[in-house]
């Protein structure tokens, strides 16, 4: 189970869900973008402790330069969607902003199409409309 893609993606969604119920209590009475600062630190730290304890560092001179540039690429991505997100969060409600986030599995079946040529079923193109559909209508208050 541990190898598989389907366990770790459920973690993922899992995970993130719970950083939209903390970090919308955890925003009371501070910035969104200190709040992100902080959430960043804690990552940081624990990645820190996850590498020492798994023995899994990796010297920086065997990572090829192809993949820092998409690393540090991927990282001022991640950064820029976090201050967003915490942004949003502060000023919406996290039933909300969170659907609208999750968009993303929208734009990444389109941009893994166009940029890395993956091709999507219909009976996929048609779920990842549902999932757009589903997404608006989750930020609609009727």
């Amino acid at each position: 189970m541990l190898l598989s893609w389907q366990f770790w993606a459920i973690g993922s969604a899992v995970f993130a869900a719970l950083t939209a119920v903390f970090a919308k209590v955890g925003l009371e009475g501070i910035g969104s973008d200190f709040a992100t600062f902080v959430r960043t630190v804690v990552i940081l730290a624990a990645l820190t402790v996850m590498l020492s304890v798994t023995g899994t560092w990796q010297a920086p001179a065997t990572v090829p330069p192809r993949s820092w540039l998409f690393l540090i690429l991927s990282g001022l991505a991640t950064g820029a969607s976090w201050l967003c997100y915490f942004r949003a969060l502060k000023l919406g409600e996290a039933s909300q902003v969170a659907p609208v986030d999750k968009l993303s599995v929208v734009l990444v079946a389109a941009f893994a199409a166009i940029f890395l040529g993956e091709r999507l079923s219909a009976m996929h193109w048609i779920a990842v409309c549902l999932i757009a559909v589903g997404a608006v209508m989750l930020t609609l208050r009727i």
